[in-house]
This record gives structure tokens, sequence and C-alpha cells, in this order.
């Protein structure tokens, strides 16, 4: 594929797991980064992932048109990565993913802005039951309603050094007896790698064919929640039982530790992510993907262990499993 000359982009929320991965990615290529999030000094730490001078890191609200459109102001192209898995009273769903996704995009077309690149979800519905699925679905569509030459990326669920997913699990493993198979365990996932993921969405900004396409990313594998379990406790070596949990038990108990969020404390399950548990979440047989954009998927097994010994009982060499 041809690719456009390397400008300036803005990458909105970039100073998350995802969004500091896709930034380094950006650089490598040449681009100039100009990470548009909240909290600044969040993204300070990446002005190291490039040259002097090459990421900066900019003050943006992205549900205020105003300050989107000063993030925007000479660049070229842009990749959208706002995301919350979990509402509060401050941040919701609808503002985050729709609202602010319609916001961007409204002022990419108003500045001229070559490419955008929309980050979204696997499973993204409109007719999902789960709010997350649901308002990524609609982003989506906003998106595409105002830039129909948009790109969007549909990764599963994303690990690596830094990850909600294995570094959660792992976590439980120290702490708790037992596991929980919400669902008796056998929601299907496609997990993909981190550096997957920053490496199609990079390739995406710079490839001009890329445009109005949509990608689902995924990993070499398709597991069950059951069959990551297992491989947390067994790079942890911290053997548990895991204890099939009902899905209704499961909302139940999610609807109340989700009130954490209120008090600020990321709640440890919500009703929402039972509902996503109760779909599978793996890559569409006829999706355009990993290969169409050229990148050679990452399996679980090489990456896991190079972060989750810091889990394991007698530290990183103590009883190290065979992993293969």
């Amino acid at each position: 594929m041809s690719e456009f000359s390397p400008g300036l982009v803005t990458v909105f929320g970039g100073s998350g797991f995802v969004g500091s991965q896709v930034v380094q990615a950006l650089a490598r290529r040449g681009w100039r980064i100009r990470v548009a999030v909240r909290n600044p000094g969040k993204a300070w730490k990446l002005q190291t992932s490039g040259h002097v001078g090459q990421i900066q890191a900019v003050r943006c609200d992205a549900t205020k048109p105003d300050e989107v459109a000063n993030a925007l102001s000479g660049a070229t192209a842009a990749v959208n990565l706002i995301g919350i898995l979990y509402e509060t009273p401050s941040q919701t769903f609808e503002a985050l993913h729709t609202g602010a996704s319609r916001t961007i995009a409204e002022a990419c077309a108003a500045a001229g802005v070559d490419r955008l690149v929309q980050v979204s979800a696997l499973g993204a519905n409109p007719e999902s039951e789960s709010d997350y699925a649901r308002t990524k679905a609609a982003a989506e569509m906003a998106v595409r309603e105002v830039k129909p030459d948009a790109v969007v990326i549909r990764p599963s669920v994303v690990f690596g050094a830094g990850d909600g997913l294995l570094n959660r699990f792992a976590s439980m493993a120290v702490m708790a007896p037992v596991l929980p198979l919400i669902g008796g365990g056998k929601t299907r996932f496609q997990p993909v790698y981190v550096g997957d993921v920053a490496e199609a969405v990079a390739r995406t900004v710079s490839q001009p064919e890329a445009a109005g396409r949509t990608f689902e990313l995924g990993g070499p594998a398709v597991m069950t929640m059951e069959d990551i379990l297992k491989l947390v406790t067994r790079e942890t070596n911290r053997g548990r039982g895991l204890i099939p949990l009902p899905f209704f038990a499961a909302k139940l108990i999610g609807g109340l530790a989700q009130l954490t969020a209120v008090f600020g404390i990321p709640p440890v399950l919500t009703r929402d992510q039972v509902v996503l548990l109760q779909s599978d979440n793996v890559v569409s047989a006829d999706a355009e993907g990993l290969a169409t954009l050229g990148v050679e998927p990452t399996g679980i097994a090489a990456i896991a262990p190079s972060y989750l010994w810091r889990y394991r009982r007698g530290g990183q060499f103590a009883d190290a499993p065979a992993t293969a």
C-alpha cells in the first residue's frame, strides 16, 4: 500500500494503555504527535518515545468543541482512543464514547483533517443490552455520518504489560482462594497484543487505501474465559479453584460492586461488564484484520510470562512453568 507523508497527528486519549503504544508506533513511522488528554502530566513521559520535540502533550476535554478544534490545529490526521470501561457521575458512556467521538469527527471535517481513525471495540452493536457496546456502535455511526472515509478499528480484549485483563486476574489470584467463572467461563475471546493493535492503528493512519474501512483485530488463538484464567494461574504458580458463577448472580454482584465508582474507586466488576460476557468476542469470519494490514499476530503465551512473573510466589525464577 502507498502511504501518506508523515505530518502532524493528534492522538486523543493517547496516554492510556493502548494509546501510549500507538504514540510510540506513530513516532517510529516519523509522525509528529500531539497527545490530547485531560491531564497532560500523564502524557509527558511519552516525550521520550520519540526525538526531541516530536511528541507534545496538550490539555483537551474532548467533550468541548473549542478545545478539540485547538488540539487539531495544523493536524493532517487524528486518532480517537477515548474510552471508559465503567461509568462515574462525571464520565458516562454516552458523553465520552458517542458525544466526544461526534465532536472530534465534526472538528476533523471542519479543519480538513485527511485521516481519522476511530478505535472502537469488537462487539460494538447498536442492539446490544450493554451500554458500553451500544455507545461504541453509536460512536462509529456518528463518526461515519460526518466523515464517511474514517477508519474504524475494533480490537478484541487487549493484553500486554500494563493491561487491565491478565493483571487484574493475577491480582485476584494473589488475594483470593478461588476465582469466579462467570457464566461457566465459556465466553470466547480472541486476545490481541497491544503492540499489534498499535502497529495496525499506525498503518491505517499512514495508508490512504484504508479510508472508510473497518478492521477487526484479534490474536492467533481463540480462548474461553476459563482458558485465560488457567493461563494466569499457571504463570503465577498459584493454584486456585475455578468456581462457576451464573450470569444472574454475577449481575447482582456487579450491580453492587459498581457503586464504588461513585466514590472514585474502580469497581472490580459492573453489571454492564457481565452483560458483555454473555456474548463471544471474536473476529468475524469475513472481516478485514491484522493480516490485511500485514501485521503478524503475537500469541498470548509469548508475552504473558514477561509480566505475570511479578505475581509469582517466590519471584521471577521460582518454579517457572512451561508455557508451550
